[in-house]
């Protein structure tokens, strides 16, 4: 389902994935999201499955593991609304890194690596800033991570 409504640009503004972005570049990224509700206990991404699209939390609350080589499920964090996933496989072009498990009943908007090149030819703009607020907050994860190493 495509997505539209008044009160999703706020909430998406309010997200660090949508921030800074112009009227115009939002109401194009919204064009290009879809819809995708999942009931609880719902794999929706599978670490090491082949991956080309990423995931905004509009609903819900979903947990990220991954298996230890022991085969044991290691948590690594929780997602509520507002958070994204799945952008490292944009990046980087290589299968998921982790398994993400719907809580709840949850709904997420998806992009396609597809819709954001078509982003890219269209609003270089806004290609620029949505990939700056990926690389902002892979470096707050990565600081986090840094933490729990130290015991910070």
């Amino acid at each position: 389902m495509t997505v539209s409504t008044p009160d999703l640009k706020a909430f998406l503004l309010a997200t660090p994935f949508f921030g800074g972005l112009a009227d115009a570049s939002l109401d194009l990224l919204i064009s290009m999201l879809v819809e995708r509700p999942f009931d609880g206990g719902a794999t929706v991404v599978a670490e090491g499955e082949p991956g080309r699209s990423m995931f905004i939390v509009k609903s819900g609350r979903l947990a990220v593991s991954k298996r230890a080589e022991s085969g044991s499920v290691i948590p690594i964090s929780v997602l509520e609304p507002g958070d994204f996933f799945g952008e490292m496989t944009l990046i980087e072009m290589q299968n998921r890194s982790a398994t993400v498990v719907a809580e709840s009943p949850t709904v997420l908007y998806e992009l396609t690596a597809q819709k954001l090149y078509a982003c890219y030819k269209a609003d270089i703009h806004a290609y620029v800033i949505v990939l700056q607020n990926i690389n902002r907050e892979l470096c707050r994860r990565l600081r986090r991570a840094d933490d729990r190493f130290t015991g910070h």
